[in-house]
């Protein structure tokens, strides 16, 4: 039964790290139990083969084998959003078939990096990508790592497409749900992709987040989307004020730091893939302090495995 990606593209959802073995291939038993402890800990979705997962250094093949395995798992239990990332309108396109071929529920479409297309460019661009798969398509736009935002104007040209479903939103612009929500089709999905700024685009009418950090507390990160939804706002902005100094980690050294971190409770390897480097002493020692700071009685449920 279909089911429209209003009803499931909300929430926490993490965006998963793509776990290495010795020979630096994918680790599917690792990824498979990353896949089910999210599932089991109630998100709606997956996000696999975009940033977290260290998309740029995997072959088309390997996305293909990540996407399969993560809708093995689910089984219909979360849905699976594939990462169809590449400054290259033509890979992202065949990265988007392939995904579409392999199971997913949708796509991740980012703003090309390094290119730094005008709007225009951008717009043709995620055109194209829709154009070649029926799946419905959510974007990200990433400031920070493309110096090109996604443009209000550019974003409500596109979604007179109803494929167009979501945005993952990293610019850290708080405002923008306020400023956007009456302009956008009804069902359309703005969720933060900033884990420091996401208390104040949830309180802001935001429907959720891609996050890092629920990889590491998925139940906490539940928690705090759901205070925010019955008002509760003193609490959620509580909980996410004891995740800063980890987000912090996370967000200087991904992901690194969050495989890591995820090691460090014994879900998968620290490896990553030159030009990414495992974290150095000083920063492994940050990321151990981070942890301390919120394994307290009334956190540290939210990290258990």
């Amino acid at each position: 039964m279909f089911i429209p990606p209003s009803a499931w593209f909300t929430g926490f959802i993490p965006d998963l790290p793509s776990p290495f073995d010795a020979s630096d291939g994918i680790d599917l038993k690792a990824f498979a139990a990353q896949c089910e402890r999210q599932i089991a800990a109630g998100v709606p979705a997956l996000v696999v083969c975009e940033t977290a997962g260290e998309a740029p250094t995997l072959s088309p093949a390997e996305q293909t084998l990540v996407i399969r395995a993560a809708v093995d798992v689910a089984r219909g239990r979360a849905r699976v959003i594939a990462g169809a990332m590449s400054n290259a309108t033509s890979r992202a396109v065949e990265l988007a078939r392939r995904a579409e071929a392999a199971g997913a529920d949708a796509i991740m479409c980012a703003v090309p990096s390094y290119n730094k297309p005008m709007q225009e460019g951008m717009l043709a661009h995620f055109r194209t990508i829709a154009g070649s798969t029926g799946l419905p398509v959510i974007l990200h736009d990433a400031p920070s790592r493309t110096l090109r935002p996604l443009a209000d104007e550019t974003l409500l040209r596109l979604v007179e497409s109803r494929q167009f479903v979501g945005l993952r939103d990293g610019s850290g612009d708080v405002a923008r749900p306020m400023r956007l929500s009456r302009l956008l089709p009804t069902g359309f999905r703005l969720l933060s992709g900033d884990d420091a700024t996401t208390f104040g685009y949830l309180a802001g009418g935001g429907d959720g987040a891609i996050s890092e950090i629920s990889n590491i507390a998925p139940d906490l990160c539940r928690t705090i989307f759901s205070q925010v939804r019955q008002g509760r706002l003193q609490t959620a902005r509580y909980l996410h004020k004891r995740l800063i100094p980890l987000i912090a980690c996370l967000s200087k050294e991904s992901p690194s730091a969050l495989k890591y971190a995820l090691s460090t409770l014994g879900l998968m390897s620290p490896a990553t893939r030159l030009p990414i480097v495992p974290l150095d002493d000083a920063a492994r020692a940050e990321v151990m302090r981070a942890f301390v700071a919120i394994a307290d009685e009334e956190l540290i449920d939210g990290l258990g495995a």
